[in-house]
């Protein structure tokens, strides 16, 4: 579905609740008339004014991104939307049948696995963005900047017992009560057990095993079901991003976020072409937008999302963080590994 057609079926169904109110049926009638003609035109736009966009990215994040994009370039983009993993999968398929031109979201060492998929591009800011995170090859590009976090309820977890280094997820009192989504759907959930398997002086493997066993039999479906757990205290605590926790915390959300004092990792969602693109030069112009200076202060201001680029100014409150190493050539290369050991101790459907 296009973002326009969304667009307009979300003001169709607004106006229909105000129609009913005050008993105006011939009007709406006449309304849906219209936008049911501004659909079929929207649905005939010719081939180059047209974009396919595969995301990760939540309703919230990508829809008021490309209804922007749409309105300021005439270009109609049609979006497939699903988590990393799944939209992966769907990317391959699609690059197959020459069907889908960019993949949004997820976390870039998930590109990186994937590298095959993608063709080169330069953002026409890249001097403007971060070179920490920018991709050596230009396969793929950076969005905004991701932190990971623990995060518990004020209800269930004193501030004394809160976990505050990557070591204490493995201590007996919290096994089975760690929020944790499905490895096959959440691209948020290998970053963390990459994260666990580049932990200074560790054996990757052993505590990535010691993890999972600690989790297995409660695993959620997506990474979208772990602030709500956590808030309804079915999990004391979680681990997920910085910006979906403070969204949370400043939506009055009862849970403290607590960044592991031994070190974060802080790896970007990309964006990238995707091989036999249809709309290639479309898709160019796209990835300029994600990291032109708007998108950017908007990701910032409205997602609560650390900026990629250079020119933005962190938002108040975001302190800079701890990091530890990470090595996002190791963790595309690491992805086989990890996924062998999730579905040796997990299983492929979470149970």
């Amino acid at each position: 579905m296009s973002a326009f057609a969304k667009r307009f079926r979300i003001i169709i169904y607004e106006i229909i609740i105000a129609i009913s109110c005050i008993g105006l049926c011939a009007c709406g009638d006449s309304y849906e008339k219209r936008a049911a003609n501004e659909l079929a035109h929207a649905y005939n736009v010719p081939e180059e004014k047209q974009l396919i966009v595969y995301s990760s990215h939540k309703e919230e994040v990508y829809l008021p991104i490309i209804m922007e994009f749409e309105d300021r370039t005439g270009i109609w983009v049609e979006i497939h939307e699903g988590g990393t993993t799944e939209i992966l999968e769907k990317v391959r398929e699609a690059s197959k049948a020459g069907a889908c031109d960019i993949m949004m979201g997820g976390g870039v060492e998930s590109y990186e696995a994937a590298k095959d998929l993608f063709v080169p591009y330069e953002p026409s800011d890249k001097d403007k963005l971060d070179k920490e995170y920018l991709s050596k090859s230009d396969l793929w590009t950076p969005f905004t900047e991701l932190p990971l976090v623990f995060i518990y309820n004020n209800k269930l977890v004193s501030e004394k017992e809160a976990p505050t280094h990557w070591r204490d997820l493995l201590n007996p009192k919290w096994r089975g009560k760690i929020a944790f989504a499905d490895l096959h759907s959440s691209g948020t959930s290998y970053t963390i057990l990459s994260a666990l398997s580049q932990l200074p002086s560790a054996d990757s493997e052993d505590l990535v095993r010691e993890f999972l066993t600690g989790i297995k039999g409660n695993v959620l479906a997506t990474s979208v079901d772990i602030i709500p757990n956590v808030l309804s205290g079915t999990f004391p605590i979680g681990i997920t991003l910085e910006g979906t926790a403070r969204k949370s915390t400043f939506s009055g959300g009862d849970i403290t976020m607590v960044y592991p004092s031994d070190g974060t990792v802080a790896v970007p969602d990309g964006c990238a072409i995707v091989k036999n693109a249809p709309h290639s030069y479309n898709a160019g112009k796209f990835i300029d937008f994600l990291t032109g200076y708007d998108t950017q202060k908007y990701a910032t201001d409205h997602f609560y999302r650390r900026p990629i680029r250079m020119d933005v100014a962190q938002p108040e409150g975001y302190e800079p963080i701890e990091k530890i190493e990470f090595d996002i050539e190791r963790s595309a290369r690491d992805e086989e590994r990890i996924f062998a050991l999730w579905d040796e101790i997990i299983g492929k459907e979470g149970d």
